[in-house]
């Protein structure tokens, strides 16, 4: 883990890290996610926006500026 480009703030033990993975893999594949992800791929992602999906079950395009930047509120205090 130590060679990855991506510094992670999580620190964990070989034994947490697999628990993890394990957990984040259940989530990524229920019912939910699944039309999520499928519904993302019909869409199409571009390059200058990302995709919310509201509660409605539609779906919201956003700019990455306002997206990442938590709406003008900055991300320090997430």
């Amino acid at each position: 883990m130590n060679s990855s480009p991506i510094k992670l703030k999580q620190k964990l033990s070989p034994k947490a890290a697999a628990a993890k993975a394990a957990r984040d893999l259940a989530f990524a594949k229920t019912p939910a996610r699944k039309r999520k992800k499928a519904q993302n791929q019909r869409i199409g992602q571009r390059s200058d926006s990302d995709l919310h999906h509201v509660k409605s079950g539609g779906v919201k395009r956003v700019s990455i500026k306002n997206n990442r930047g938590n709406y003008g509120n900055g991300t320090k205090n997430e």
